[in-house]
């Protein structure tokens, strides 16, 4: 089954992240997980993925431009509807409004028909309610939670649709 993480970045930092978190995402057997910045998305890849992760470095308390830019327009050749979806985040600071990036990403994936999903506390800890995220100068601090992030989102999705590739 085909999952894709789609992520914007600047510095690197948030393309790492969703590194990790497509490495835990195959940890599932029979997931096939690719990582994408929005410049380049493979949209063959995408239409065929039951799961779609997106990831913004956040600037101002939100997600950045070019995110923002890509959930208005571009994001719709993808065929989100139907999909699973998440969001992750990196950050330069703990309270630097990564949750509020996140939300954001989310809000639009509902709009676009996609079911989004995170795993809440139904797995215990750690307890990731809306996605991930990361402080940069720290990333490898978080790494096993987006590692377990990946996992968790994968699971669901091969709960929801089986195993079909």
């Amino acid at each position: 089954m085909k999952m894709m993480v789609l992520y914007h970045s600047k510095t690197g930092n948030t393309k790492k992240m969703a590194e990790v978190i497509v490495q835990g995402m195959e940890r599932i057997p029979g997931v096939q997980a690719k990582a994408c910045s929005i410049e380049a998305v493979d949209e063959a890849w995408a239409k065929e993925s039951k799961c779609i992760v997106l990831g913004s470095p956040i600037y101002m308390a939100s997600v950045s431009a070019a995110v923002k830019s890509w959930l208005e327009g571009p994001c719709k050749r993808c065929e989100l509807a139907g999909k699973v979806g998440g969001a992750f985040a990196t950050a330069n600071y703990i309270h630097g409004g990564g949750d509020l990036g996140i939300r954001l990403i989310l809000d639009h994936m509902m709009v676009y028909g996609m079911l989004t999903y995170s795993g809440g506390g139904a797995y215990g800890n750690p307890v990731i309610h809306l996605g991930p995220v990361a402080i940069g100068g720290h990333l490898e601090e978080s790494e096993e939670t987006f590692l377990l992030y990946g996992e968790r989102m994968a699971k669901k999705t091969v709960e929801l649709f089986g195993q079909c590739d």
